[in-house]
């Protein structure tokens, strides 16, 4: 399996996030945000904005002095044999933020050994998850999960994939042609929400951003009842704009 060319760049700003800590870290301490500005070559504006999402995030803490070290979080993601709860509890806090913030079920996925998982969803009562009728993993071709998961492979990804699992019709609005699945997929411009209007399942609506670490594919994805539909593009990019956190941890 390999990635698009355009895919295999960090999502958003977690290459810049990661500088900005490794430069943190060289100071056990604390380092001024004037030297960080100097030392990771970052602009002033776009550095504030990533110090402000590391401290809300516990990667980094603004001492009293105005110099910044490494922070709680940090500190137990990088403890060893703590790091792997540590890191589910940060994304199942993280999941669950996200979805008190775009008001909808969350879902975190991969694409792992030819197949999709789903690593953590966060839902409530008053955001229901989708009811998963038929197996995501069979269905790619029709989720918004499965399509932004598929459109970060390159094309013979796609095409192994596609062997494997029949693109099956599941509502009168699902993909089942694999030409014109293909080249949805290649116009799908790589920074943009991957949508599903109803393609899955009647009555639901989803959306799903790119998550990257590294070489590994990924995705955020969210789900609506068809009548917040109203609300899934803002929803989405919501999402989009929140992923950072969430890749972060994955990248440290």
């Amino acid at each position: 399996m390999a990635l698009r060319p355009e895919q295999t760049a960090p999502f958003h700003s977690v290459r810049y996030a990661l500088r900005v800590l490794e430069a943190i870290a060289a100071h056990r301490d604390g380092v001024t945000e004037a030297d960080l500005s100097q030392e990771t070559g970052l602009p002033p504006g776009h550095l504030a904005h990533l110090l402000a999402m590391l401290c809300r995030e516990n990667y980094a803490e603004r001492l009293s002095d105005g110099g910044y070290v490494v922070g709680e979080s940090l500190v137990l993601l990088g403890s060893g044999g703590d790091r792997e709860r540590a890191l589910d509890e940060r994304l199942q806090r993280t999941l669950a933020d996200l979805r008190d913030t775009v008001g909808a079920a969350v879902y975190l996925s991969r694409y792992k050994d030819g197949e999709l998982e789903v690593t953590g969803h966060a839902d409530s009562p008053a955001t229901p998850a989708v009811n998963e009728w038929v197996d995501f993993r069979s269905a790619l071709h029709a989720t918004a999960i499965g399509k932004c998961l598929l459109g970060q492979l390159d094309h013979n990804g796609r095409k192994d994939h596609l062997a494997r699992h029949r693109t099956a019709r599941l509502t009168s609005r699902t993909i089942t042609d694999e030409r014109l699945l293909l080249n949805t997929l290649d116009r799908q411009p790589p920074t943009v929400p991957v949508l599903d209007l109803q393609e899955y399942a009647v009555g639901t609506v989803c959306a799903a951003v790119p998550v990257t670490a590294g070489s590994s594919v990924g995705c955020l994805a969210l789900s609506l009842p068809v009548e917040h539909a109203h609300r899934l593009r803002q929803a989405a990019e919501t999402l989009s704009r929140k992923a950072a956190p969430v890749m972060l941890s994955l990248a440290i």
